[in-house]
């Protein structure tokens, strides 16, 4: 299992796809579903530089909503500055680390279990993982 997700940086909201793998193909529809999630607006997503983020197959659909979508690249070597780094390492923190899961489909409900409560949870998620200005 693959995690795909962002963090509203304005709202605390974090958006989670599972994937079997983290091809281009998988980040194009991690793409179409974040349009789907805000049906208005401007999106600026911060992304590092893995490859998939600059992929071919994304290109057209980048294009087509370029209006809507925009993507900014973080420097190579800061995930520091990656905010979903925070998000990854609480979830291992939380539900990961020193626990033995005997069947797969357990931890997926252990993490499902884990982005469904930090959800319900938003200004926390904001206050640990936002800087403020």
């Amino acid at each position: 299992m693959k995690l795909i997700g962002t963090l509203d940086y304005e709202t605390g909201r974090i958006i989670c796809t599972e994937e079997g793998a983290y091809d281009a193909a998988a980040f194009l529809r991690f793409l179409e579903r974040t349009l789907r999630e805000y049906p208005t607006g401007k999106i600026v997503m911060v992304l590092d530089n893995a490859r998939i983020h600059h992929a071919k197959l994304i290109q057209p659909f980048l294009k087509e909503n370029a209006g809507r979508l925009a993507l900014i690249f973080l420097p190579p070597y800061s995930p520091q500055l990656n905010l979903m780094e925070g998000v990854w390492k609480w979830l291992k923190e939380s539900v990961i680390n020193n626990v033995f899961f005997d069947h797969v489909q357990k931890i997926k409900q252990a993490v499902r279990g884990f982005l469904a409560d930090v959800n319900g949870r938003p200004l926390e998620v904001i206050d640990r993982l936002c800087v403020r200005m």
